[in-house]
C-alpha cells in the first residue's frame, strides 16, 4: 500500500500516529472487498455467488464500508509497526491503539483514507545523573541483647504448658482462659457482647479490652466485673472515650515452664547443635546475614529513590494499570478466590476495588519507575554474570542457610528459579558498580529490631 504516516509524541509516553492511505488502494481494497462478499453472501432471490454488487451496496453498503476500512486500518498498521525499526513507537503489549475520538474516519473511495490513533509506548528512560546523591547507611551493631531476645523465643517454642492449681492467682505470662460479657447501667447483659473460652497470655495486651492488669490476682471459676475508661485516641475506635463494664470469669489458667539454656536444648532444637554454644554461633551468624541482607535492601532503595527523584520518567497510563491488575491477581491468590470474588468480598467490608488501586497507585509508580531505571543501567553498562559468580552466590547461599550447595541447585534447577537468581546477582553487581559513582557514609547507631520496622 502506498502509506504516509506522520508520529506525534505526546506527554505520558503516549504517541499520536497519523496515517494516509493513497486513494487507489482504497479503491482497490474496496472492490476486493467487494466483490469477496459478493461470491460468498446469499440473498434471497439470488443463487449465491451472483448476488450483483449493486444490490448488495445498496443493501449492505454502509456497514461493508465500515468493515473494509477497519480492514485498511488494520493492513495498515500492522504494515507500519511491523517494519518500524523504530522500536520507540511500536505500542506497549497491553496498550491497543484507539482511533482518535473513538469515531471511524469517513471512508471514500474517490478520496485518500486518512485515520489518526493514540496509543501508549515504552517510556523513555535516561538517566543522566548522579550528582548531589548520598546514601547513609545505619550502623547496626549486634551483641547481648539480641542473641538473648532470640534465646528467649527459642525457650518459648521449647516451654512445656502446665495447668497451674484452682488456688493458684493469675499472674503476668500465665496463659488464662476466660469468659467475658459486657453489662450496661444496670447490670444487664448487653446482647451480642458474650464470649466464651478466649484465651491469651497476661500481659501480652492481645486481649479486646486490654484487662490484662485487671484479672491479676484472680482464680480459677472467680467471677469479677470491671469498669474501664478508655481514652479518646484509644486506637479501638468501639472503646475510644468510652466506658466499659465487662464481667469476666476466669474458667482455665496454665502457666509456661521455659528450658534450661543448656546443652539438651540445643540438642532439642536442632541434631546439627553438640552444645549451646553451637546454638549461639548460629544465631549470630544468622542474625548477622538477616542484618547485611537488609542494610543491602535499605542501601538499594535509598539509591533508586533518588534516582527516581533525579531523572523522571513519564509512565504510561497502560502500564500502571497492567501493574495494579497485576496486584490485584496476586492479591486474589493470595485469598486463593478469584479476581471477581476478590472484589464481592471488598465491597462486602464496606470498601471498593476502585479505593484500593487508588492507593496502591503511588506505590506501583514508585516501583515501576525504579525498575525501569534498574533495567536501562543494565543494559547501558552490559552488567552479565559469569557460570563463576552463578556457583559462588550458590555457595553464599549454602553457608547462610546451613545446607549444602547441592542442596540450593536442586532448589535453583527449574530454568525460572535460576532466572530469578541470575538477575538477582546481575543487580547486586550492578549497584556495587553505582555505589562507586554516589556518596555512601556512615548513617546514625539503630538498634536491630529498628532496622525492621516499616518494611
Amino acid at each position: 500500500m502506498n502509506i504516509t504516516k506522520e508520529i506525534t509524541k505526546l506527554e505520558k509516553s503516549a504517541v499520536k500516529l497519523s496515517v494516509k492511505i493513497a486513494k487507489d488502494d482504497v479503491a482497490n481494497a474496496y472492490q476486493t472487498g467487494i466483490t469477496k462478499y459478493a461470491k460468498n453472501i446469499q440473498i434471497p432471490g439470488f443463487r449465491k455467488g451472483h448476488v450483483p454488487v449493486a444490490v448488495l451496496e445498496q443493501k449492505y453498503g454502509e456497514s461493508l464500508k465500515a468493515e473494509i476500512a477497519g480492514g485498511l486500518i488494520d493492513d495498515a498498521l500492522n504494515e507500519i509497526l511491523n517494519q518500524e525499526e523504530n522500536h520507540d513507537i511500536r505500542p506497549l503489549p497491553y496498550s491497543q491503539p484507539r482511533l482518535e475520538g473513538n469515531q471511524m474516519p469517513e471512508f471514500d473511495t474517490a478520496k485518500d483514507f486518512a485515520f489518526t490513533v493514540i496509543y501508549d509506548v515504552f517510556p523513555k528512560v535516561e538517566v543522566k545523573t548522579f550528582s548531589g546523591i548520598t546514601i547513609k547507611e545505619p550502623q547496626v551493631t549486634i551483641g547481648d541483647k539480641e542473641l538473648n531476645e532470640e534465646l528467649k523465643a527459642i525457650q518459648e517454642r521449647n516451654a512445656a504448658v502446665l495447668d497451674r492449681k484452682d488456688s493458684d492467682p493469675v499472674e503476668k505470662d500465665n496463659i488464662v482462659t476466660i469468659s467475658y460479657k459486657e453489662l450496661d447501667d444496670d447490670g444487664n447483659t448487653v446482647a451480642g457482647s458474650e464470649r466464651e473460652g478466649f484465651v491469651f497470655t497476661v500481659g501480652s495486651g492481645e486481649d479486646i479490652y486490654k484487662i490484662d492488669d485487671d484479672i491479676l490476682g484472680m482464680k480459677k471459676g472467680e467471677t469479677r466485673t470491671i469498669t474501664k475508661k478508655y481514652a479518646k485516641d484509644d486506637r479501638n475506635e468501639d472503646l475510644a472515650g468510652k466506658t466499659k463494664k465487662i464481667s469476666v470469669t476466669v474458667t482455665a489458667l496454665k502457666q509456661r515452664e521455659l528450658p534450661a539454656l543448656d546443652d539438651d536444648l540445643a540438642q532439642d532444637v536442632s541434631e546439627k547443635f553438640k552444645t549451646l554454644d553451637d546454638l549461639k554461633a548460629d544465631i549470630t551468624k544468622n542474625l548477622e546475614a538477616a542484618k547485611n541482607r537488609r542494610l543491602a535492601e535499605l542501601k538499594s532503595q535509598s539509591l533508586l529513590e533518588q534516582l527516581v527523584a533525579k531523572n523522571p520518567v513519564e509512565l504510561p497510563a497502560s502500564m500502571i494499570a497492567a501493574e495494579l491488575d497485576s496486584r490485584w491477581r496476586m492479591m486474589a491468590q493470595q485469598f486463593q478466590t478469584s479476581p471477581e470474588q476478590l472484589e464481592r468480598m471488598v465491597t462486602s467490608s464496606g470498601q471498593t476495588k476502585e479505593a484500593m488501586l487508588t492507593q496502591w497507585t503511588g506505590d506501583s509508580e514508585k516501583m515501576l519507575k525504579s525498575r525501569l531505571i534498574v533495567d536501562t543501567l543494565l543494559r547501558e553498562k552490559n552488567i552479565s554474570v559469569t557460570p563463576e559468580e552463578v556457583e559462588a552466590e550458590y555457595a553464599k547461599i549454602a553457608e547462610e542457610n546451613g545446607v549444602t550447595v547441592d542442596e540450593v541447585k536442586d532448589h535453583y534447577k527449574d530454568a525460572r528459579a535460576k532466572e530469578y537468581l541470575v538477575d538477582d546477582v546481575k543487580e547486586k553487581k550492578l549497584y556495587e558498580e553505582l555505589y562507586k559513582q554516589v556518596k555512601v557514609e556512615k548513617g546514625d547507631k539503630m538498634a536491630f529490631g529498628d532496622l525492621f520496622k516499616n518494611n
